[in-house]
């Protein structure tokens, strides 16, 4: 699904360049979810932007189903850390925006999006306003708006990130059972390992800038996974592996 070659990505500043991300190789299966970690700084967001064909590399190549991404591409999603809602915009109306963008008409989506609506538990709230609901609430509607136009490909930047606690276990638990009713290729962002381990088949563990690939972990615990995998000493064997990449004063949450 997707292959990443010798990926290098480097910024010019008043200061001179900044390297931020250096001869990144990785592939990714058809199907398969991937979380990213790594310490703050060290080009998780440029690579995610990447891939997605919002910035430009500065060497090397990557392909989306064998076709080299060279610019902004339909059949990627993108859920940011906030939701990015239109405040004047109704939960339906959000949802059907990439629809109202890329002209595939609203009726033949309006249905796909009431559908996508109730996968994310979110029937009957279809005509209120973003203000009118809860985080967890707006970031099930920005969830639901990347897969509306049916993404080979689901990037996801910190979705969480801004979340209480206990809507991130929510969250977490509600994003596994729509990829398993879904099984979209997800990439993953988090600086939380637990919520990495939780949620993905592997993880690409990454160094401080400029970024490099470390490590790859395969998680292989079993589906549906619930709350008490935390506690299960498979979990915390995988935890303490990438955990063991970083030292205190490195970003990145247990």
């Amino acid at each position: 699904m997707i292959a990443v070659q010798h990926l290098r990505k480097e910024y010019g500043t008043s200061r001179g360049p900044v390297l931020a991300l250096l001869d990144i190789d990785f592939g990714v299966a058809e199907g398969e979810f991937v979380a990213i970690v790594g310490p703050s700084g060290c080009g998780k967001s440029t690579l995610l932007k990447i891939l997605a064909g919002l910035l430009p590399a500065t060497a090397g190549e990557v392909r989306l189903r064998s076709v080299a991404v060279t610019g902004p591409r339909r059949d990627v999603g993108f859920v940011f850390q906030s939701p990015v809602l239109f405040p004047w915009r109704t939960v339906l109306d959000n949802v059907l925006l990439p629809a109202d963008v890329q002209r595939l008409g609203r009726e033949k989506t309006r249905q796909t999006a009431l559908d996508l609506l109730a996968l994310v538990g979110l029937s009957g709230f279809e005509q209120r306003y973003p203000w009118e609901l809860s985080g967890g609430m707006q970031q099930r509607v920005a969830i639901t708006r990347s897969l509306i136009h049916n993404p080979a490909l689901l990037l996801m930047d910190e979705p969480f990130g801004a979340l209480d606690a206990m809507t991130r276990e929510t969250m977490n638990l509600e994003l596994q059972r729509i990829w398993l009713e879904r099984r979209k290729t997800v990439l993953f962002v988090t600086h939380s390992i637990a919520e990495a381990v939780f949620l993905a088949d592997r993880i690409l563990v990454m160094t401080p800038r400029p970024g490099r690939l470390l490590d790859n972990v395969d998680v292989d615990l079993p589906r549906p996974r619930g709350p008490e995998v935390i506690g299960a000493p498979e979990f915390g064997a995988v935890v303490r592996r990438i955990r063991a990449h970083f030292n205190a004063r490195t970003a990145i949450e247990a």
